[in-house]
């Protein structure tokens, strides 16, 4: 990308030294938090319909990923300050050791609300974990293994796609759904034993994990992630509304602060309407909405219109993502017109992709290879299209970033990104529930809230085709 030449026995070296001695002891502990909080995500997937069917509570279904991301959300900003004050040893404890709390909270659920306790428990840990594993890799490798090191942890969301179906599936499908959550409580308290003998306890230098948190605008996306969670399970259509309004006004006054404050969560000046970072921002938010509501409501559509059990409806949804890995890998190397395109064509190939789910979806069939067919191939266009377009829109926010501001800007991604996650699963489950979801209509409830949730979010990529257009005017210009 920058002209740099770096010969092949340079790079293979890199990967040797990054898994070699104490340095791949190291790297297998930094992998195995971001492992914990990825597997989790895909394993609730397949988890959480058998879990309302046993212990009830489907009007909060979509709660538990809006509460888990919300809580990820101020476990992220917490890491900074957790790593600064503790050292990697203890911080890394800490978060394993409350993510594991939350696992077994979820374990021993008698309720959905105990559950959803236990789902905020896990997210503040696995914030932490994750956003520890990318502040502790500068501190702890020479600069010249950063790359591969990021890398390595971005593989773990593939593999992921791959392992937490699996493991939510076969326990679902055996009647035993609780067992995923012991099984998870154990691999964190594990992991914890070994993150506390192996990293170090203290860096020589410990203020360079220090950072200020902008709590005020932090707690203010939280609050309308709450808010939003709550109107959506109320069960008139206006309180419904009424959530999404008040929601609306918390983020307008998310701007005002990030406009006004020191402390920021965006780089300076984003938020304005000229700015060039807007559009840029606007498309990350776009197209991970576009991929993330599809994600959370699929199974559930697929195990009971389609008929599928637990297992395959997982690995359906996790198509997704191994088409964002394989689209990333195969598109990271495209450069002028062809990355420009691969921008341009990521929105059209997914409100190409929900449109058809909003049709097909909807069928209440038997759930053969004819049915089921179509709808895996629109799982992977849509995950396949956002991956090849992910690489070239975050660089292309750093670029367009002041370098004073491009620290901010690199904590922004993961923010934003967690931010549509919780603001779909909040918006997709008002829908639903508004279209007849948590009704006694039964199966013509579900194919309502089915066709409705994807109608209405074809919204989000038909917008995000605009904003593709404006992305890449914008950037005609700078040249």
């Amino acid at each position: 990308m920058d002209g740099t030449t770096v010969s092949p026995l340079a790079q293979s070296n890199d990967w040797k030294l990054l898994f070699s001695g104490q340095n791949g002891i190291r790297t297998l502990i930094l992998a195995g938090g971001v492992a914990l909080h990825a597997i989790n995500l895909y394993m609730i997937l397949a988890v959480l319909p058998s879990a309302v069917r046993d212990i009830g509570g489907m009007r909060y279904y979509a709660w538990n990923e809006t509460l888990f991301i919300a809580a990820s959300i101020v476990g992220s900003s917490l890491s900074i300050s957790l790593l600064a004050s503790l050292g990697p040893r203890r911080a890394y404890g800490t978060a394993a050791m409350i993510f594991a709390a939350g696992a077994l909270l979820c374990a021993l659920a008698p309720s959905m609300i105990v559950m959803l306790g236990g789902r905020i428990f896990q997210g503040i840990g696995a914030g932490m974990l994750v956003s520890l594993a990318y502040a502790v890799i500068r501190l702890i490798f020479p600069e010249q293994l950063w790359t591969r090191a990021m890398g390595m942890l971005s593989s773990m969301w593939g593999m992921a796609t791959l392992i937490g179906p699996a493991i939510g599936g076969l326990f679902a499908q055996a009647g035993e759904w609780r067992l995923s959550f012991w099984f998870m409580c154990a691999s964190a308290g594990l992991f914890a034993l070994l993150a506390v003998r192996v990293l170090p306890d203290r860096f020589a230098d410990d203020s360079k994990g220090q950072s200020s948190v902008a709590w005020q605008q932090l707690m203010l996306l939280v609050l309308s992630v709450l808010v939003l969670s709550i109107g959506s399970a109320m069960p008139h259509l206006i309180e419904n509304v009424l959530g999404l309004a008040l929601a609306a006004c918390l983020f307008v006054l998310f701007i005002r602060c990030e406009q006004r404050n020191t402390s920021r969560l965006l780089p300076m000046g984003t938020l304005h309407l000229r700015s060039p970072l807007l559009p840029l921002y606007g498309l990350l938010g776009g197209l991970a909405l576009t991929v993330e509501v599809i994600e959370i409501f699929a199974p559930l559509f697929l195990q009971t219109l389609h008929h599928q059990g637990p297992l395959v409806a997982g690995y359906l949804s996790a198509l997704m993502a191994a088409g964002w890995s394989v689209g990333s890998f195969a598109g990271a190397g495209a450069s002028g017109r062809n990355a420009h395109r691969l921008l341009a064509a990521a929105p059209v190939l997914g409100l190409a992709a929900i449109v058809f789910l909003a049709w097909w979806m909807p069928y209440d069939v038997h759930g053969g290879i004819a049915d089921i067919l179509p709808i895996a191939l629109a799982f992977i266009l849509v995950g396949t299209g956002v991956g090849m377009a992910w690489p070239h829109l975050l660089s292309g926010i750093l670029r367009a970033t002041p370098q004073p501001e491009q620290g901010v800007a690199s904590a922004s991604l993961t923010t934003v990104q967690l931010y549509t996650t919780a603001v779909a699963a909040a918006v997709a489950g008002t829908i639903a529930n508004a279209a007849g979801l948590a009704s006694e209509g039964g199966t013509a409830g579900i194919q309502h809230a089915a066709f409705w949730v994807f109608a209405v979010f074809s919204i989000i990529p038909l917008g995000s085709v605009f904003l593709a257009r404006q992305v890449l005017s914008i950037h005609q210009k700078r040249k």
